[in-house]
């Protein structure tokens, strides 16, 4: 075997990503993986996107990774999440067929360029005792540096900078009722060697908790008597590439738990793992299990499930809502008490799975540990859950590990992106439960939107030459459009008493009005302008999508964005690597201890540490720009 410029440890959604970043970066890189096969594999739920998750897609799509055009590949149910309520709180969603997504992933990656796939199993990782001659301004003074990998069969592969994107196989064990089963998902063994590997770097290491639902055989299923769920008609591409999605669409399925359900529950509670003691670590608090909404929910008659079908070709269904570790002769019982599945055949039983992840405080902003130069994280081993999350992380990890060899990074801050906002909650505050997004943790959501991630993103990415050719034209080819559209609207005129002959009642001003600010009049709107000057009919609907949005949330925008260039200010000045706060005058000495022990990038990040105060924040300050003088 060659040897490579980075290498990626892990085929799941983070490492996938991770491999197409560095490899478009220009970087020779390795995705070594268990089983070709199984790369790409939706090892949970069947579905890409949701409430910011589907904000996060189209962020790495914009970013030119890989997750959009493949789920547009596999997608056989689209809806777009709070589609009732303002577009700052939109998701994306689609369900996928399981072996579309699968073999479109593999597809991708076996022909991307600077890119090679090895099966095999990594059991060590090999980093220098003392700092190399320095190829990257960005290397740590007096960190070990990586220097490759350790096949289990004994056989080493050199490198300059490593991912780890192990999901959940870092020491991880399945748990059904007592019993207990080594692997990292099911009938796949763990990782057992680099959890000693990571112990002996140093690193803060924990354990979380996972879980899935049984799988169900969709012909035994009462379809007729289960409340319809149909997709968007037509479906909303993810990419930003793709015009239309061509795959078959089909409908989900509802059904929901009952009082016989929940007693049936309650009566082997303390045969869960979770309430037997069997499980110590701790369970996403977003994602219940089944037992522990029962527990945590008591008032409630009844819980949501959706059946969602795995393929066109498969007859595997996901009960969406029904994860459980409990025994298999009670899950048979829990799905046999709802409505449609009085019948229903289990497939595979339903499982908690506990595994090791890292603190992600361990981490910088590039997602490169702070102890390992060139070693870098990404997916569920930083604490996170879910697809989404997993491939952000995968694409800033493997881009910064592919730029360091030049000296070059990429990160992405608060303001940018959902994805900035993931990193810095991580590398800030920590996570002692599997980390998720929500809208609700981004303090700029008007400007971070699912429809205009590549209007905030793809010419960031092209600052730094990870953008391919084909997806900077089409993103040119959109600006282009849309300037022409705001300019075309802009220069369309009308007065209030104009607008009364058409029947159109605004305000009596006598102020004369254009086309653009007409369409965020409740009264008017893009439909009744089009019908007063019809040429603007000739506009795509993409880009009529996008003005409208700009329009309605004019006013509030401009404001956000005065906040942002604000936040930016103080996230632009960086404190320098391995400060000794100890030497800082008027620090006490809890905020010394805490800004010791988080390393934070920026005056901004430290601030959003808790407990740091604004005075700290000025002591520290003053303290850089005294030494920048003086130096």
């Amino acid at each position: 075997m060659e040897d490579y410029d980075v290498i990626v440890i892990g085929g799941g959604h983070a490492g996938c990503e991770a491999a197409a970043a560095s490899a478009r970066a220009g970087a020779r890189t390795a995705l070594i993986t268990h089983k070709a096969a199984t790369i790409g594999e939706m090892s949970c739920n069947p579905a890409i996107g949701g409430i910011a998750k589907g904000t996060i897609v189209r962020e790495i799509d914009a970013l030119d990774g890989v997750m959009g055009t493949v789920i547009d590949r596999a997608g056989i149910h689209y809806k777009m999440l709070n589609a009732t309520k303002g577009p700052a709180v939109w998701g994306p969603r689609a369900q996928a067929d399981r072996r579309l997504y699968r073999e479109a992933m593999q597809e991708v990656l076996r022909n991307y360029p600077n890119l090679t796939i090895i099966e095999g199993e990594v059991d060590d990782l090999k980093v220098s005792s003392k700092q190399q001659a320095a190829s990257s301004s960005l290397l740590t003074a007096h960190c070990p540096q990586m220097q490759g990998i350790v096949l289990k069969n004994g056989h080493e592969i050199k490198c300059q900078s490593v991912v780890l994107t192990t999901g959940t196989f870092l020491s991880g064990l399945i748990h059904i009722g007592d019993k207990k089963i080594p692997a990292g998902r099911a009938s796949e063994a763990p990782a057992l060697g680099l959890s000693k590997t990571l112990a002996r770097f140093g690193l803060a290491l924990g354990r979380l908790k996972t879980g899935t639902p049984p799988r169900l055989s969709g012909r035994s299923i009462n379809w007729k008597i289960l409340e319809e769920q149909k997709g968007d008609n037509p479906p909303t591409p993810f990419s930003y590439l793709n015009q239309q999605v061509n795959v078959p669409q089909i409908s989900c399925y509802i059904t929901h738990t009952n009082a016989g359900t929940h007693k049936i529950i309650q009566d082997n509670l303390l045969r869960s793992p979770m309430y037997s003691g069997q499980i110590k670590s701790t369970g996403p608090r977003y994602c219940p299990s089944i037992e522990d909404k029962i527990s945590r929910f008591a008032d409630k008659e009844r819980h949501q499930v959706f059946l969602e079908p795995e393929g066109l070709d498969d007859d595997t269904v996901y009960p969406n809502g029904i994860s459980t570790s409990l025994p298999e002769d009670v899950q048979i019982q829990i799905v046999h008490s709802m409505k449609g599945l009085e019948n229903a055949v289990i497939l595979r039983p339903g499982y908690a799975i506990e595994y090791d992840y890292v603190d992600p405080r361990e981490l910088k902003p590039t997602l490169e540990t702070k102890k390992i130069n060139g070693l870098y994280l990404a997916g569920q081993i930083n604490g996170t859950t879910g697809y989404e999350e997993a491939g952000g992380q995968g694409l800033v990890a493997g881009l910064n590990a592919a730029l360091s060899l030049k000296g070059e990074s990429f990160t992405l801050s608060r303001s940018d992106a959902y994805i900035g906002v993931m990193i810095d909650d991580l590398i800030t505050l920590g996570t002692s439960e599997p980390y998720r997004m929500f809208t609700s943790r981004a303090e700029y959501r008007l400007t971070l939107r699912a429809d205009n991630a590549d209007l905030r993103l793809t010419q960031l990415g092209h600052k730094s030459k990870v953008i391919s050719h084909k997806r900077m034209e089409a993103f040119n080819n959109k600006l282009a459009a849309l300037n022409a559209a705001r300019e075309k609207l802009k220069s369309l005129q009308v007065t209030p008493n104009e607008l009364e002959k058409l029947g159109i009642s605004i305000n009596k001003d006598g102020v004369r009005r254009n086309a653009y600010e007409l369409i965020s009049h409740p009264q008017v709107g893009f439909d009744k302008v089009s019908v007063i000057w019809p040429e603007l009919n000739e506009i795509a609907p993409g880009i009529k999508n996008q003005i409208r949005v700009e329009s309605m949330y004019g006013s509030y925008l401009d404001r956000q964005n005065a906040e942002i260039r604000e936040f930016r200010k103080e996230d632009s000045i960086n404190i320098p690597a391995k400060l000794d706060y100890s030497v800082i005058p008027s620090l006490s000495n809890e905020v010394r201890q805490k800004l010791a022990k988080h390393q934070p990038a920026t005056i901004g990040a430290a601030g959003r540490i808790p407990g740091i105060t604004p005075a700290s924040l000025t002591a520290v300050l003053h303290y850089i720009r005294k030494q920048a003088k003086a130096s």
